[in-house]
């Protein structure tokens, strides 16, 4: 199927305006200043035209994860490619960064960390979802899937520095990447915190932390992993001197976060080290305890084989047997299997076993 036809929007004859329901905001920002904010009841292409008619101008529309039907419109009003559009809709993405004539289009994974007492083989520490942008001579666009990532306190810093989306959309797409770069800094601050507790208590006497606890923390950080490392390479595309509508005020500004991004990057592979390291640590030791149950058992079997083999001499039943016929045979016999379990128990006791 052409994927420019199975993109056409599939409305009634005569309507014009999107499925508003996806709409979570909508700004229409001229010189550094929003000077419409209409929300969900926006006319998107009586916004972009007025956009258009600035050097400065460009709407921020914000889509948290609209129907296709929406999408189509949007896509319609923006121009934008049916490549992106169609990989929005599908829920998993690579990280990527891709460029379509004029507009960039731009895949990152958002993740926070998930608040909780103890972890369990159960516990969520870290939960993610997929932001996609686009970023257009007079537009940006955000599509957000899932809450792991709120955009209402990045619209309260762009009105306080109106300097940012005075260089035009770009400043949009630099004060999301910021703001994600930081909650991973200190998503990764709040996992250190969760390792050095797992690793003390690993090693720590008394009840140790179990193998599937363990587990569970290298699996949600395998999680957070998967939004960290690939953003390092769309972070590249990005600071690539082709991307040329892009200013250098804001190239600058994200230089310094690509750097933020690469030191918890780097935190976040030693991570996978450390909890690799702590869970082959645990299954030592459940190795050494059962080596050392085995012994026990085995220390056991043999103490408890002195009885059995003079009770089943004993029981072979022969005519002459010694001490049948004398008056303390019974106790005398009571007494070798006391002295010869005794013996064995201490020698199994000093040699470690028991």
């Amino acid at each position: 199927m052409d994927a420019r036809r199975a993109w056409q929007p599939p409305r009634p004859p005569g309507q014009r305006r999107a499925d508003h329901t996806a709409i979570v905001g909508c700004d229409l920002f001229v010189d550094g200043f929003a000077v419409e904010s209409p929300g969900s009841a926006a006319d998107l292409a009586e916004l972009h035209a007025k956009a258009q008619e600035h050097d400065g101008g460009f709407v921020w529309l914000g889509l948290h994860e609209p129907t296709e039907a929406a999408l189509a419109r949007v896509a319609e009003v923006f121009g934008l490619h049916p490549l992106p559009v169609e990989d929005v809709l599908h829920r998993e993405q690579r990280v990527k960064f891709e460029r379509y004539e004029e507009v960039a289009f731009l895949v990152v994974r958002a993740a926070r960390y998930v608040e909780h007492e103890r972890i369990m083989a159960t516990s969520e520490i870290v939960s993610t979802g997929f932001v996609r942008l686009f970023v257009g001579p007079h537009f940006v666009i955000t599509v957000r899937q899932g809450s792991v990532m709120d955009f209402s306190s990045l619209r309260d810093r762009l009105d306080a520095e109106p300097e940012l989306p005075a260089q035009g959309p770009w400043a949009v797409a630099y004060t999301i990447l910021d703001h994600l770069v930081d909650v991973f800094v200190e998503t990764a601050a709040a996992m250190q915190t969760d390792i050095d507790l797992t690793e003390a208590a690993v090693f720590a006497a008394g009840k140790p932390v179990s193998v599937e606890q363990i587990y569970q923390l290298k699996r949600q950080l395998m999680k957070f992993k998967a939004a960290v490392v690939p953003l390092h390479r769309a972070m590249i595309a990005l600071l690539d001197k082709r991307v040329a509508d892009m200013p250098k005020g804001i190239r600058r500004y994200l230089g310094d976060v690509a750097d933020h991004h690469t030191a918890v990057m780097e935190q976040v592979i030693g991570f996978d080290d450390v909890v690799n390291a702590l869970l082959q640590a645990r299954l030592t030791q459940l190795t050494l305890e059962q080596n050392d149950d085995m012994r026990k058992i085995a220390s056991w079997a043999a103490i408890a084989a002195v009885p059995t083999t003079i009770g089943a001499v004993y029981g072979m039943n022969f005519a002459d047997m010694p001490e049948l016929t004398w008056r303390h045979g019974y106790a005398d016999a009571m007494l070798l299997i006391a002295l010869g379990a005794t013996v064995l128990y201490w020698l199994l006791r000093r040699a470690g076993w028991l």
